[in-house]
Formats: structure tokens, sequence, C-alpha cells
């Protein structure tokens, strides 16, 4: 359908030359239908072809398509009838439902504002006193004729007025002009055009007289089915800027022919009272809208000057005052709080715990409205003297005036906003929140006490969820060595600092390594060893997780293929590489993991990317496309800590996984806890049915590995087998020889 608009141009152009030529009424009629017909099938299956919006601005322009085509195919016959009525009472309400149509766009772009009502209501007085006084009055005055008809004949210019006001306010929202808002611009001009043409005719005496009175109308008509089934459709119901404002240039472009209209016909045909008397009334009437175009102007800045305040000091998302405000509110409690005695002001900081969990499972929008929902609970559950603030993405501030009991009162009530679930979107979602306290006397800071607060909020998100911590200035001293680690590990980045190391994945009847696992490890230069648990957030907050996902995946595809080129590993052997929901979210992920393979020569089969559930509970977006694609381009897709997320058949169905990996805290339970073999048990025969490999992580004893394989599980990755080594102990321990390990043993002896 994209060229489709032009075919429908040079139909409507070619259609209205032979029109020109009047061959016969019949011919002139064919042609008439051709535009009319193509035109009404453009306004209603271009924008359904598009998905333009709103429909309901669609379907009325194509209502007044099919009354215009009426309209102008009885003209002729009913004219020459004496009844040229029959076609006005065609053509009116095609102008209505015009109105409505440009109406609808202009809601629909946010465009619809006083002062754009009022600049159209001048607009319309000016037109109409002109179209009165210079065309209407004129054909009134001709003898033999209704002057309900020649009235109508000299104030259609008047609706093309109207008309073209509207289309023009439509550019006031627009960054560029696109195909269909110019197309829309050319048709109104033409049918201004045309219809003024008639009511020159109809001022001299005539209703019609030769088919070029109709060519402007016939083109107009074209322009206007090229509107809708040009792909730019879509952009006329789009905002792409703020409106213009009240008191712009553009406007004014509007504006002073309108304002100048009566004393220009003042100046010209002002010689008789009732023109007079008719121009009068008419300024007095534009000089009072002005008037109250300027009131709205004046209320209209104040409301937006007010609008900017609130949004300066309260957060756009909840409505609760940002962290600039309750800085300002904690202020005045230090001001209030007493010199002496056992109350204090204290700060309450909450984070809500796995919020991020929650953004890249459901998406952003889900995990905006939850925001809301704990805003607005939040509320709810504390005193009303307590100050509530939104300090942005997950995190609130509560504060108040007391003693210990007073804040131990404050934080259970905040404990209690979580202890019902919360139901967003149709999802019933449990979270809990991690809580840092600070407190503070009179000569205490605002901004010191959020930082204190922050701090200890941040400290009990370490010691798991739903934990409350009470800030200690010991605290600082771990902040710092968190940025400090988070700069060391940068720099471990650029000096190759990190190195691979290679757990064995054991055929769990044969005892033989059938692949590995490939994990990251960091020697620092100075601290030694550091352990993955504490390193892997670090990068995970500071955003590096896709840099050194990206780093682990390369060395180890290099390494796998050095491996199969010397005959270290047989021609099975898989390397298993996590990936993060980061890396997932990128679009362009499957094509570089391509690349890398080609560049290895490392075939996909034998590699396993590992996910988390996670992944799985979003259905949609970029990470759920990506997924499949890794999935087509040959990989294993495996979920990793199986068991310990939102697992269900459902998720496993849709999602193209090859295998799941069991998390360990079941595994350990295996020959002591009944509970534990029963969930593995299930996870093995849900696996077996839907034909998914099963690998048991952290077997440890030969209890548990006989346990695993009574209930089908064929891989096992544990310390029963060893951890996670250098890739030439790695070569070593399971039989292996050739060059690669030779090479390895070098990066072995510095990595120890």
């Amino acid at each position: 359908m994209t060229e489709k608009w032009r075919l429908l141009a040079l139909t409507g152009v070619t259609a209205t030359v032979v029109y020109l030529l009047d061959l016969n009424p019949v011919v002139n009629a064919l042609c008439t239908l051709i535009i009319g017909g193509n035109t009404i099938w453009a306004c209603f299956a271009g924008p359904r072809r598009y998905g333009a919006q709103p429909r309901r601005a669609w379907n009325l322009v194509g209502a007044a398509g099919i009354i215009f085509l009426i309209g102008i195919i009885i003209r002729p016959f009913v004219t020459d009838l004496g009844l040229p009525l029959l076609a006005d009472a065609c053509t009116i309400p095609g102008y209505l439902l015009f109105c409505g149509f440009f109406i609808e766009l202009l809601r629909a772009r946010q465009s619809v504002e006083w002062h754009t009502v009022v600049d159209g209501m001048i607009v319309c007085l000016a037109g109409g006193l002109a179209a009165t006084l210079l065309l209407a009055a004129p054909a009134v005055a001709i003898p033999d004729r209704s002057d309900v008809v020649s009235a109508l004949a000299g104030l259609y210019p008047l609706f093309d007025t109207v008309l073209l006001m509207l289309v023009l306010s439509l550019t006031f929202t627009a960054r560029t002009w696109p195909p269909s808002l110019i197309s829309m611009l050319l048709a109104m001009a033409l049918l201004f055009v045309g219809d003024l043409g008639y009511a020159i005719v109809g001022a001299s005496g005539h209703l019609y007289t030769t088919p070029l009175l109709d060519a402007p109308l016939l083109l107009a008509y074209t322009a206007f089915g090229v509107t809708p089934i040009h792909p730019s459709a879509v952009e006329m119901g789009r905002p792409a800027r703020p409106p213009v404002a009240a008191w712009s240039p553009r406007r004014m472009v509007l504006l002073i022919p309108a304002l100048a209209t009566p004393f220009l016909l003042l100046l010209t045909i002002g010689d008789t009272t009732r023109h007079r008397v008719a121009i009068a009334t008419v300024g007095t009437l534009t000089v009072s809208l002005l008037l109250v175009r300027a009131i709205a102007a004046v209320r209209a800045q104040a409301n937006s000057q007010h609008l900017a305040e609130h949004q300066a000091t309260h957060d756009a998302l909840t409505g609760l005052p940002n962290r600039r405000m309750i800085a300002t509110t904690i202020h005045q409690l230090l001001d209030r709080t007493p010199v002496e005695g056992p109350e204090l002001t204290w700060v309450v900081v909450l984070g809500l715990d796995g919020f991020k969990y929650v953004n890249d499972s459901w998406g952003h929008d889900t995990g905006d409205r939850l925001v809301i929902e704990v805003a607005e609970r939040l509320r709810e559950c504390v005193p009303p003297e307590v100050a509530v603030a939104a300090l942005g993405g997950d995190e609130f501030l509560v504060t108040a005036v007391g003693d210990q009991g007073d804040a131990d009162l404050l934080v259970d009530g905040v404990r209690g906003c979580f202890d019902r679930p919360f139901v967003v979107s149709d999802f019933e979602l449990k979270i809990s929140t991690s809580i840092g306290i600070a407190s503070a006397g009179t000569q205490g800071e605002p901004e010191e006490l959020m930082r204190d607060a922050d701090t200890a909020m941040y400290q009990a998100k370490s010691h798991g969820p739903g934990h409350t911590t009470v800030f200690d200035i010991s605290m600082h001293d771990q902040v710092r060595q968190r940025i400090e680690l988070e700069v060391a590990l940068r720099q471990a980045l650029a000096d190759n600092e990190l190195w691979v190391a290679y757990q064995p994945l054991i055929d769990i009847d044969s005892g033989r390594a059938i692949g590995a696992e490939a994990l990251v490890r960091w020697t620092h230069p100075a601290r030694g060893p550091i352990s993955p648990a504490e390193f892997i957030p670090v990068a995970e907050d500071a955003g590096l997780i896709g840099t050194l996902g990206d780093w682990v995946r390369q060395e180890a595809l290099r390494q796998l293929a050095a491996w199969r080129t010397d005959g270290t590993v047989d021609d099975n052997f898989y390397l298993s590489i996590n990936v993060s929901v980061k890396q997932l979210a990128v679009a362009t992920f499957p094509l570089v993991v391509s690349a890398e393979l080609l560049q290895y020569g490392v075939p996909a089969r034998c590699v396993a990317l590992e996910m988390t559930e996670s992944v799985m509970v979003e259905n949609s977006g970029t990470s759920a496309r990506t997924v499949f694609e890794l999935r087509e381009l040959g990989v294993k897709l495996l979920i990793d800590d199986f068991g310990t997320g939102f697992s269900g058949l459902g998720y496993l169905r849709r999602f193209p996984v090859t295998g799941v990996k069991i998390d360990r805290s079941f595994v350990i339970g295996l020959g002591a806890d009944e509970e534990a073999g029963e969930i593995v048990r299930a996870i093995v025969a849900m696996s077996q049915a839907l034909r998914l490999s099963v690998i048991a992580e952290g077997v440890e004893t030969r209890i548990q590995r006989d346990a695993l394989a009574s209930f089908g599980v064929t891989i096992g990755q544990g310390w029963l087998w060893g951890p996670a080594v250098p890739p030439a102990e790695f070569a070593n321990a399971w039989h292996a020889a050739g060059a690669a390990a030779e090479l390895a043993a070098g990066f072995t002896e510095r990595h120890r």
C-alpha cells in the first residue's frame, strides 16, 4: 500500500483532466465517481492499514467524503431542475464532519486550548463578515433566486476558511510537515479556491457556468485521498512538540489578517449604514474576544508557572514531594527538634527489594505502576503528620520528630504497608523492603541525614531482603570500599586482571566430562583473589555486567576453539556461559554471538547460554525476541538456578529452552530432606515431559549423586568432581594433552 497513494494521485489528476474536456454528463459523472470512490476507499482502508489514530476521526472524514461525493454528483442535475438546495443539503453536513475530524486530531495532538478556540472564533467572525458583505449580500440582491441559495453560495468560502484554520492549527504541533499534512493543507487550499469561484459566480447571478469551477474541488478530493493512504498518516494524530505559545508569531500570522479585516472593509465598502453597523458589530465582538484571549493567556501562564513549580518539587510519577522539597521539610523538622530530651528528627529511607527483577521480568510500565501503588499505600499507612517523599526509582523517604519508641512505631507502620501483596497489571506481587534509619538533633543537616539513611538502606540490602539497618559511622568506610572496588574492577577489565575458570559438567553414568561451565575469576594485584559474589553485584550496579559478560564469552570461545583444534576435547564437548538480563535486552546480541562463533570457528551446538528464570517471565519485548533468535542460531539455552524464581510449566513451554539447571539449594538436601527429593523428582519429571536436559548444580557427595541418578538426572556439576580451575588444570585433570594445555600452563602460573 506504500505506493498506492501515488497511483491514487495520478488517477485523480487524470480523471480531472478528462472531466474538464466535458465530453458528456455521463463521462463527467464517471470521472467524479472514480475520484470520489478512490478517496472514500482510502479514508477507510489507509488508517486501518497503518493503525492511524484516532480511528473515530478517520471514520468522520470517510463519512464526509461520501456526503461530498453525493453533493458533487447531483449538483449539475439538481441545478438544472431548479433544486440546488438538495446539493447543499449533502455538502453542508460534510463540512461539519470535516470540522469534527480536525477537532479530533487537535485533541489527539493536545492542541485544543482556550486561546486556540478564541482564535478560531476571531477568524470565523472576520471570514463571515467578509463573505457576507462581499459575496452573500450581493448574491441575495439578485432577483428571481432564493435568498437561501444565494446566501449559501456566498458563505461556502467561510466554511473553507474555518477548515483551513483548523488544519493550520495542526501544523503548530509538528516539527516537520509530513506528506499527509501537506496533502491535507493542499486539499483545503483547493477547496477554498473552488468554493470562492462558485461564490463569485453566484454573486454575478449564476449558480453553475463551466466544469472549470469543479476542477479545484476534484483536485481537493484527490488530495484528501492521498492524506489517509500515505504511511505518514499515523503522524497526523501524534504531537511532535508542545503546542505553539498563545502569542507566538505563528499564531499572529492567523490573527493579524482577521483583526485587519473589519478595518479594510470599512475603508473599501463602508459607505452604507448597514455595512458600517455590521462592521462595527463584528469589530466590537473581535475586541471582546481579544480581551477574553488575553485573560485566558494570563491564566494559562499562571497555571504553567504553578505547574513548573510543582514539577520542580514533586516526583513526576507518584506526585509525592521529591528530594529537593523533602530536604526543606527535614530542615524545618530539625529546627523544631527540642535541644534537650529524647526526641530527634528521624529519617527512614526504604528501597523495594527485587524491584530491578520486576522491571526486567514484567517491564518498566509494571514497575512504574508498582511504585505508584507503594506511594499510595505508604501515604495511607503512616500518620498524617509524617512527611512522605519519593527519591526516584524504587526509593522512598519518611521523616518525623519523636523518640526511639516513635521511630520504632514509624518503621513498623512502613513495614505493615508490605504485608499485603500488590496487584499491578493483573499480577499479584509480594515484595519486601529494605530500610535504612538515621537520626539527628538540632545540629543535623538535611543532606547528611538523607545520605546516612540511604547508606544504611543499602547496607540493609546487602544483608538480604526485608532487613532494617540503623546508620553508624563505620558504614561510610564500607561505601568507600565499594566505590574503590568499582574503580578497581574497571581497571581490572582494562588491565586484563580477570581470567576464566572451568568447572566440569559430568555425565553421571560414565563419569566423563561432557562439557564445562566458564566462570569469571579476579586476582587483584594487592588484595589477591576476590570472590565473584563480591564483584559481580558491583558490576551489575555499575553497568559493567555487559562488558564483563562479553569478555568472558569471548575468552571462553577462544579457549574452546584451542581445545578443539588440538584434540583436548572431543567434537561434542560444549561450554556453558552465563548471560545477563541486560545482555539479552540488546536487540543485536544474537548477531554479536553469531559473529563470534564464526570468528573462533566454534559450532553453535557446542555453546550453551545460561540465563535466569526472570527472562522467561517476560514473554514479550526485546529479551524474548533475543532468546528466540539465539535458539535459531543453534546454541543451547539453559535456565540457571531453576526452582528458585518463577518456575512454571507455562514459561518453559513458551520459551525455546533446551535444559534446566537445578539449583544447589535443592541438591544439598538430597539424602537427608525428603521434601528436597520430591522437588527434584518433580522438576525432572516436568523437564523430561518437555524433552529438556537436566543438570544438577552443587553436587558434593556420592549420596547426592546416586539420588540424582535414581531420579533420572544425567548431568552433574559440583565439588564432588572438582572446583572451577584454570584451563591448563582443567585439561590435565580430565586426561587431556596437547598444545592447548601447554600454552595455558603459563596462564595458570600467573593466576595461582
